[in-house]
């Protein structure tokens, strides 16, 4: 494991105990015990603890006992409870209160490790989670642009978040859609995880048990249960992200736990009640998608409850430059470096860009700008990545060899003044229609209202 965990064995048995720590410290994580219910609680009193692992059957207080206590107090720490042979009943009671998995006795190495490492990640999520909600809570920290499409788009997650509706985020790759989900999550105030799955990511002979799990035995490779997804966002909310990769076989699964919000692991008859809220993603065009026959219609209009459409970065005017300035920052520090300045000709070279990857792509550049740029500009490596200002977008109101010797050289008047012109020309061209001259421009109709104001236009 990368990083060194702490892990709480619990049970009366010293040579259970004992069985648990050896393979634990096998997979380099620390180990302290306790004897039964009581006695770990007074160790998670005093210590920070990873997971805890509990015997179900212990005197004084026994592994249920535990488990509620740590529920009924807040307690975020996964829990993995042992249970031997007749009573998975009362291993199911437990994780009703909160366990995260169990483990039958006797168990194999495998089979220890693989609910281990399960937990594991996901308490790592559950603090990520927390992370994100704590930073959210401070004013879209996560996001930034000032932009009128930017603007709509907070509007629109602070509305629809508490509403739990399910939500379709549709937008260009790279836009930030996860973000765009987190976001609704956090705002829903549900108490469950946020857990995400990229359906393009996953081959298709896997991804039905990464999303409804699967009993021991359910198939070849099976030998041990597997908590999928829809259950460890119970009480929270599933992002399922290139929702139109799918396979169709598998969407017809989805739908029916849309509808009835109950799932059944692969390999199992019992019925899972869930309540959870879905969130799904795409790149595409979802009615082009459903046209194609890689989204099913009923799962689209299951799906979108509520559309939102995340704008491409060419669309959010000088965000991309506030973007560009926080990435150089970040960059720059990792390398212990001083970000770099962003002149005139930088700033418009960044507008010029057409930017296909979106902030992903605005991301990566900003990397290699800070590692590679001295810290005194970065234009010339931005015309080393992007290419040369093109002459229609490098800002002049004439072609150099037409201005007068006396013109003023300034880079943002002359950016201004071209962009004013071409505005005019995009109304003149759409009869006066503001959305059809928007569509010319490639921008939103909210965005043009702005530059119309801006340019003393409306």
């Amino acid at each position: 494991m990368s990083a060194r965990y702490n892990v709480l064995v619990v049970d009366d048995e010293v040579k259970m105990q004992r069985i648990l720590e050896i393979m634990l410290r096998d997979m380099q994580i620390d180990v302290v015990r306790a004897g039964d219910g009581k006695a770990a609680l007074e160790v998670l009193a005093r210590e920070a603890v990873d997971l805890v692992i509990t015997d179900l059957r212990m005197p004084v207080m026994d592994g249920i006992a535990l488990v509620k206590a740590l529920h009924d107090a807040g307690q975020t720490t996964p829990v993995i409870v042992i249970t031997a042979h007749g009573t998975i009943e009362s291993a199911v009671t437990a994780m009703k209160h909160g366990a995260v998995d169990y483990i039958m006795r006797p168990f194999e190495v495998e089979t220890v490790e693989l609910a281990v490492r399960r937990a594991l990640s996901l308490g790592r999520m559950s603090r990520e989670n927390r992370f994100l909600r704590a930073t959210l809570a401070q004013d879209w920290h996560e996001f930034i642009g000032r932009s009128p499409p930017m603007q709509d788009l907070y509007s629109l997650i602070a509305q629809v978040g508490p509403t739990g509706v399910s939500v379709l985020v549709a937008g260009e790759t790279g836009t930030g859609k996860e973000l765009v989900a987190r976001a609704i999550h956090t705002a829903s105030g549900r108490a469950g995880l946020f857990v995400a799955l990229n359906c393009a990511g996953i081959p298709e002979t896997l991804l039905e048990s990464e999303l409804f799990g699967h009993v021991r035995g359910a198939f070849t490779g099976a030998q041990a249960e597997r908590v999928g997804k829809f259950e460890m966002s119970d009480g929270g909310t599933l992002f399922l992200d290139e929702i139109t990769e799918m396979p169709i076989a598998l969407q017809t699964r989805l739908l029916r736990v849309l509808q009835e919000r109950t799932i059944e692991r692969i390999g199992s008859n019992r019925s899972i009640a869930l309540d959870l809220r879905v969130i799904a993603a795409t790149n595409r065009d979802p009615k082009q998608a459903v046209a194609e026959r890689a989204l099913r219609e009923d799962v689209y209009y299951r799906l979108n409850g509520l559309r939102i459409d995340v704008p491409p970065l060419r669309a959010r005017g000088d965000d991309i430059v506030l973007l560009a300035e926080h990435f150089l920052a970040t960059h720059a520090r990792k390398f212990g470096k001083p970000a770099p300045a962003l002149n005139a000709v930088a700033r418009a070279l960044l507008h010029a860009h057409a930017w296909p990857g979106n902030v992903r792509e605005l991301e990566h550049l900003m990397g290699r700008a800070a590692l590679l740029a001295p810290a005194t500009a970065i234009d010339a490596v931005l015309a080393r990545e992007l290419g040369p200002l093109p002459a229609a977008s490098a800002g002049h109101a004439a072609a150099p060899d037409d201005m007068p010797e006396d013109a003023d050289l300034r880079l943002q008047p002359q950016v201004d003044a071209l962009e004013r012109r071409l505005i005019l020309r995009a109304l003149e061209r759409a009869e006066g229609n503001k959305a059809k001259a928007a569509r010319a421009l490639e921008i939103s109709e909210r965005t043009l209202w702005y530059k119309l104001k801006k340019f003393d236009l409306s």
